[in-house]
C-alpha cells in the first residue's frame, strides 16, 4: 500500500474527526486513518455532548465552523441548560445523546468532504525525513505526507484494569496501540501516564424506575449550533438514584482488591470525574453519592451509570449495584473498567498544537493529557487547521484567552502543562464573563470565516444576526422609560426584553418583537450584555494590561540560560516552556513580575543593539 497525501490523522476519535474535517475544508488532501471506520466518533464513555464549561467548548467548535454542535443537535435525546440558577456568564448547555445515531451522523458527514479519504489500518510509525515528519507507516504499506496528527486517545500501550484482571486495550474490545507510542518516543517526545475509569452498563428493563427520581430535559431545548433557532426533539428522561451506606461498606472492605489501591496503578486520575473508591476516600463522611441513570440511545437497552466509575472485581461490582435503590434486579451488561495510558505532556507543544521536537507532527485529544469530548474536539479542531494552514504558508490560528474557552484551554496546556487530566471549567476563563455561550458567533464566526472553515451559509445568518443585534442595541439605547433606557432597565434583576415590550411605543415594541421573534438568541445575549456591562468593562480593563504583555513577542531563538539576572529556576522553566510572549512567559507556574522585568529589559536591550 502506498498513497500520498498532505496531511494524515491517526485515530477516529472526537479530536481526530475535526482534525481531519478541517484540513480537508482548508483544501489539503487529507487521509483519516483508523482501525475501523465503524468506530469512527465513538462515544466511548457517556453518551452526553456539553456542560458547565464544555458547553461552552462546543458553541465554539460550531461557530468556527466545526462539527460537534450540528451533531449533538441531530441525535440529542435530552436538552438540559445546567446552571440556569446561577448567572448567564456560567450557564452551561448539555445533551444526552443517541451514541449509535451520534456516530452515524458524523461518519455521514465525513464521508461527503471534499479532500478527505478514510485509511482502515493501524498507524504503527512516524516517518521522519530531512528533520520533519515524511509519513505514516500503516500496517501494509507506508503512507506519505508533509504533517501528521496524533489523537490516539487513551490507545497508546494502554492497559484495561478490572480488579485483579490486567489486559491490554485501549477501549473495551479494541487493542492497545503500542507500536506508535514507541515511535512517538523516537520522536522526542517524553511520554508519562495518566488513567481513566468508566461505571457498569444496565439494562434499562431491569431497572425499577419506580425508586428513582426522574429528570426530564427544558421544555424549550436550547441547540448548540448557530444554524438552528430550534429543535423539534422528542426528549426522553433521565433517572437519578444514590449509593448507599452499605454500599460504601461494601466498597471500603474491598480497598484491598481495588487496582487504584493495591499499586496495580500507578498513573494519576481525573480530579473532578472519579472513580466511586476515590470519592469514598476523598469524602469519607458523606453517606451517598448521586449515581445518574442515563439512556445511550433510543433503539438500545444500555444504560450509563453516572457517578459509579470503578475498576473494582466483578462481585464488588455487582453487589455495589444491587444495593442502589431502583437496581436491586438490575442486570449488568458490562462492568466498569480503569484504563492507563500514555501521554505527551502538552508543555512540548507550542501554541499551534504543533510539537517542538519535531516539524510537522501535531497532537490533540487525550493523548495531551486532557479528558472529555468537548476538550478533544476543540484541540482536533485547531490542530487540524493550524497543519493546513503551516502547509499552505498562511498564519496560524492561536486563539487568546480573552476570545475563546479553547484559547484558555490550548494556553493551560502548553504553558503548565498537567499532573491530571484537563477538564475544562468557567473558572479557568479569567474573562469568563465575555466568554459567554450565547456569544460565542460574535467572538469567533469572524474568525473562522477568515480562515476558512466557516462556510458561506454559516457567514450569511451570521450577519443577519449581527444585523439585528445592532438594531436591537439602538432600540435598548434610545428608548426611555420613566427617564431610562432601556440598556438601563436590563440591568434590573429578571429584567428581559420580552417582558418591556408591552412598555415600549406600539411602532418600537413591534420592532423589537419582530427582532426577537426572528433571532432570539442574538437578541437576548445583547440583554446579557446589557446585564453585565458594568463587570464586562472592569474585565475589558484587566485585559488591557494582559494583552500589552501578550503583543510583547519573545524571539524564539533566545537563549534562557545567558540571562544572568534571572533565577535559576526561572531560565529552566522558560527554556522548557520556551513561551511566544511575555503574557505567555507570566503564565508559566513559577515564573515571577520579577522575572518578566528581567525579560522586558532584555528584550528591550535587544532592540537597542546594546549588551545585556
Amino acid at each position: 500500500m502506498q498513497y500520498d497525501f498532505d496531511i494524515v490523522v491517526i485515530g477516529g476519535g472526537h479530536a481526530g474527526v475535526e482534525a481531519a474535517r478541517a484540513s480537508a475544508v482548508l483544501g489539503a488532501k487529507t487521509a483519516l486513518v483508523t482501525l475501523s471506520a465503524d468506530t469512527i466518533a465513538q462515544m466511548s464513555c457517556n453518551p452526553a455532548i456539553g456542560g458547565v464549561g464544555k458547553g461552552q467548548i462546543v458553541r465554539e467548535i460550531d461557530a468556527l465552523g466545526g462539527l460537534m454542535g450540528l451533531a449533538a443537535d441531530a441525535t440529542g435525546m435530552q436538552f438540559r441548560m445546567l446552571n440556569r440558577s446561577k448567572g448567564p456568564a456560567v450557564w452551561g448547555p448539555r445533551c444526552q445523546s443517541d451514541r449509535h445515531a451520534y456516530a452515524a451522523w458524523v461518519q455521514r458527514e465525513l464521508s461527503r468532504t471534499e479532500n478527505l479519504s478514510i485509511v482502515q489500518g493501524e498507524a504503527m510509525e512516524i516517518l521522519v525525513a530531512n528533520g520533519r515528519v515524511a509519513g505514516v507507516g500503516v500496517d501494509g504499506g507506508d503512507i506519505s505526507c508533509r504533517a501528521v496528527i496524533v489523537t490516539a486517545g487513551t490507545f497508546l500501550n494502554a492497559l484495561m484494569h478490572l480488579g485483579e484482571e490486567i489486559f491490554p486495550g485501549g477501549r473495551y474490545d479494541e487493542p492497545a496501540s503500542v507500536a506508535l507510542g514507541d515511535s512517538l518516543r523516537k520522536c522526542g517526545l517524553r511520554i508519562e501516564r495518566l488513567k481513566t475509569g468508566t461505571p457498569p452498563r444496565l439494562a434499562a428493563g431491569s431497572i425499577n424506575y419506580d425508586r428513582c427520581r426522574r429528570q426530564d430535559g427544558d421544555e424549550v431545548p436550547t441547540p448548540f449550533s448557530f444554524l438552528n433557532d430550534s429543535l423539534d426533539v422528542e426528549q426522553v428522561p433521565c433517572w437519578l438514584t444514590e449509593t448507599t451506606p452499605q454500599v460504601h461498606e461494601a466498597i471500603r472492605a474491598n480497598f484491598h482488591r481495588a487496582p487504584l489501591y493495591t499499586g496495580q496503578i500507578s498513573a494519576s486520575g481525573p480530579r473532578y470525574c472519579p472513580s466511586i473508591e476515590t470519592k469514598l476516600e476523598k469524602f469519607p463522611d458523606k453517606t451517598s453519592h448521586q449515581v445518574f441513570l442515563e439512556p445511550e440511545g433510543r433503539d438500545t437497552d444500555w444504560v450509563y451509570c453516572n457517578g459509579i466509575s470503578t475498576s473494582l472485581p466483578p462481585d464488588v461490582q455487582e453487589f455495589m449495584v444491587r444495593h442502589i435503590p431502583g437496581l436491586e434486579d438490575a442486570k449488568i451488561i458490562r462492568f466498569g473498567y480503569a484504563i492507563e495510558y500514555d501521554y505527551a505532556p502538552p508543555t512540548q507543544l507550542d501554541a499551534t498544537l504543533e510539537t517542538k521536537c519535531l516539524a510537522g507532527l501535531y497532537l490533540a485529544g487525550q493523548v495531551n493529557g486532557t479528558t472529555g469530548y468537548e476538550e478533544a474536539a476543540g484541540q482536533g479542531l485547531l490542530a487540524g487547521a493550524n497543519a493546513a494552514l503551516s502547509l499552505a504558508g498562511r498564519e496560524p490560528l492561536v486563539l487568546r484567552r480573552d476570545q475563546a474557552y479553547i484559547g484558555v484551554m490550548i494556553d493551560d496546556l502548553v504553558t503548565r502543562g498537567v499532573t491530571e487530566p484537563y477538564r475544562m471549567f468557567t473558572s479557568r476563563a479569567e474573562y469568563r464573563l465575555s466568554l459567554r455561550a450565547d456569544n460565542a458567533d460574535r467572538r469567533l464566526t469572524q474568525i473562522g470565516r477568515a480562515t476558512g472553515l466557516a462556510g458561506e451559509g454559516r457567514w450569511k445568518r451570521f450577519r443577519g444576526n449581527v444585523e439585528a443585534i445592532e438594531r436591537a442595541r439602538k432600540i435598548f439605547m434610545e428608548t426611555r422609560l420613566d427617564g431610562k433606557t432601556l440598556w438601563e432597565y436590563l440591568r434590573r434583576p429578571g429584567a428581559r426584553p420580552g417582558k418591556l415590550i408591552r412598555q415600549m411605543p406600539t411602532e418600537v415594541g413591534g420592532e423589537l418583537a419582530e427582532l426577537l421573534r426572528e433571532h432570539p438568541s442574538a437578541v437576548n445575549g445583547l440583554a446579557i450584555d446589557a446585564r453585565y456591562a458594568g463587570y464586562i468593562a472592569k474585565e475589558q480593563s484587566a485585559l488591557r494590561q494582559m494583552q500589552e504583555l501578550d503583543d510583547k513577542p519573545i524571539p524564539p531563538e533566545i537563549d534562557y540560560a545567558s540571562l544572568r539576572y534571572l533565577r535559576h529556576e526561572a531560565r529552566e522553566k522558560l527554556q522548557a516552556i520556551r513561551p511566544r510572549c511575555l503574557g505567555q512567559a507570566l503564565r508559566v507556574s513559577g515564573i515571577t513580575p520579577a522575572d518578566i522585568t528581567v525579560l522586558q529589559i532584555h528584550l528591550a536591550t535587544l532592540g537597542s543593539g546594546k549588551k545585556t
